[in-house]
């Protein structure tokens, strides 16, 4: 089954390059094209949607407010966010929003794609330069300690932390079994008991919650004693 993605931007010439670029890949099908944000919320309303891809910048509702919307309405669609600057304060409040991802407008064509299709299967997608962002713009400014993120965190594991903290640094589970000297099918068990314990739908969601909770300073994790058979540093 086709993943049905709606674009939203205010630019009629991007709307129709992002068409033509999704348009090459036979699993995905462009069912429908907004100017604003309220188009976007509207159509989302009344359509079968599985991926709104939405500009930060619209008029008449903004990107996150549509997002903030599409959200409230309890529907299943999930949220791409394209954004020409990662430093761009609405990104983070598109997180907060509900977005399950962000691509920068200068991206290749092929991360236009398999963006789409990482949020459609509830993974999320964090551009690495926009991960990059985050993490220096909460350690810079810091948004305050969320109550609520804080309580989320602390029902995790000790391990499943340490996963978090790879997340939020944009890393994959190639990476994080890496960084932690795990097998990589360990890491996605830990993914997924980490999203159930936050109450997240995806790696996005989990990330913001990682900021709010003040692990943005964190740095990636030593491996614990008890790592895994076949996967000890080497010894030098």
């Amino acid at each position: 089954m086709s993943i049905r993605v709606l674009l939203a931007d205010d630019e009629p010439l991007v709307r129709t390059g992002l068409s033509l670029i999704l348009s090459t890949d036979p699993d995905i099908d462009v069912v429908g094209t907004a100017g604003t944000g309220e188009e976007a919320l509207t159509f989302v309303s009344s359509n079968n949607v599985d991926v709104a891809v939405i500009d930060v910048r619209m008029p008449v509702m903004d990107g996150v407010e549509a997002i903030r919307s599409i959200t409230a309405l309890g529907v299943s669609t999930r949220t791409l966010i394209l954004t020409t600057y990662n430093t761009d304060e609405a990104v983070f409040a598109a997180l907060r929003a509900g977005a399950s991802g962000f691509l920068l407008k200068d991206a290749a064509p092929a991360d236009l794609i398999n963006a789409v299709k990482a949020v459609a299967q509830g993974q999320g997608w964090l551009a690495p330069a926009v991960s990059r962002t985050l993490i220096e713009e909460f350690a810079i400014k810091p948004a305050g300690i969320d109550a609520t993120a804080v309580k989320a965190v602390e029902s995790l594991t000790d391990r499943e932390r340490d996963v978090l903290i790879c997340i939020a640094l944009g890393m994959s589970n190639k990476e994080t079994a890496r960084a932690l000297f795990l097998r990589e099918g360990t890491v996605k068990t830990h993914v997924s008991h980490v999203l159930m314990k936050l109450g997240v739908r995806d790696r996005a969601q989990a990330v913001s919650i990682a900021y709010r909770a003040g692990l943005a300073e964190a740095r990636t994790p030593k491996a614990s004693q008890g790592a895994e058979p076949n996967r000890k540093p080497k010894q030098r």
